[in-house]
């Protein structure tokens, strides 16, 4: 299999950095698994690596899709597959770097068989969504598949659509079919990896990173945004973007207040972020002092050594294969 790193951990916890370090050190290239950084034009609230550091390494999956396209965990397993197999075809170390974990879970395990997508199913959802909001699809997909709503939010209209969808056409819940998937076989010889802060410092890291993105001009760039009709586009659901253009809808900017409600609202993402990864094999490292030496260079040797080592297996298995 190929082997793949995979840098996981809550919002704000240092993943690009990491990325790009390790990148550099080992010779790798970045697959994006972030459900809002994937698309153009959402740039400061998403945290898309900037210009100066994606020219420290190669980047995939970053900013590619334009803000009205769909893209589901299907979509995503697919493009990261291919770019994936493609940095590895050239013997460069892909690197997946992102916080949408169910994206990564598919990437890692493969996706449950479910019916493929209907497309007339998927209008009469976004109509009945635009007639009646999307909290309506919600409380439908709550009464005939609790878990999966439970696990959704009512904003989330793709993956609520997809679940009903699903019953739709086969009558089955997309919890039993995910449960009877399980997510067992693997698709990469991956390693998790991820920074561990404090807690107090990993809560001033969350309200300085808002400070920095209202400086750089997040309120400017809902506004351009919601000017270009991307309103609808699902990635202004993200936290940042809900709280910045409810606010402009209210009226009068306070822009303390407003701080206070994306900084609020990235601890609760964060809880759900860490609940997923209680049952992941993830290696932390202690954020505060990963880049010290000599432990750095230690640890990049240590990957450096599990990545030769995978290597050479597949090599010794293709050497054996008729």
């Amino acid at each position: 299999m190929i082997p793949l790193l995979v840098l996981v951990g809550p919002t704000a916890s240092g993943k690009t950095e990491l990325s790009l370090r390790l990148a550099e050190a080992l010779g790798g290239e970045i697959v994006g698994a972030d459900s809002v950084q994937i698309y153009r034009d959402f740039l400061i609230g998403a945290a898309q690596p900037t210009p100066a550091e994606r020219a420290r390494a190669p980047h995939h999956l970053i900013g590619e899709l334009a803000p009205g396209d769909e893209v589901d965990a299907n979509r995503y397993v697919a493009l990261a597959s291919e770019a994936i197999a493609d940095i590895d075809a050239r013997d460069r170390l892909p690197i997946v770097c992102g916080g949408t974990f169910l994206w990564v879970r598919a990437l890692l395990f493969g996706l449950a068989e479910a019916p493929a997508g209907d497309e007339t199913i998927r209008e009469r959802h976004r109509a009945w969504a635009e007639r009646d909001g999307r909290q309506a699809l919600h409380a439908e997909l709550a009464r005939v598949d609790a878990p999966t709503a439970a696990r959704l939010h009512p904003n989330d209209f793709i993956r609520v659509s997809r679940a009903l969808e699903v019953y739709e056409l086969s009558g089955r819940r997309m919890s039993d079919v995910q449960g009877e998937h399980g997510f067992r076989q693997a698709r990469y010889d991956a390693r998790l990896l991820g920074l561990e802060w404090p807690r107090d410092v990993y809560d001033a890291r969350v309200a300085a990173r808002a400070r920095i993105m209202w400086e750089q001009g997040l309120l400017t760039e809902v506004g351009e945004l919601l000017a270009a009709g991307h309103g609808q586009a699902r990635a202004m659901g993200a936290v940042g973007y809900k709280q910045v253009r409810a606010a402009l809808e209210r009226g009068p900017i306070q822009q303390a207040e407003l701080l206070d409600e994306i900084v609020r609202a990235t601890r609760v993402f964060a809880r759900r972020q860490r609940t997923w990864l209680r049952e992941q094999p993830v290696e932390w490292w202690d954020a505060p002092s990963a880049y010290d030496e000599p432990a750095w260079s230690q640890r990049v040797d240590e990957l450096r050594r599990w990545w030769d080592a995978t290597r050479a297996r597949r090599r010794e298995r293709g050497a054996h294969e008729p």
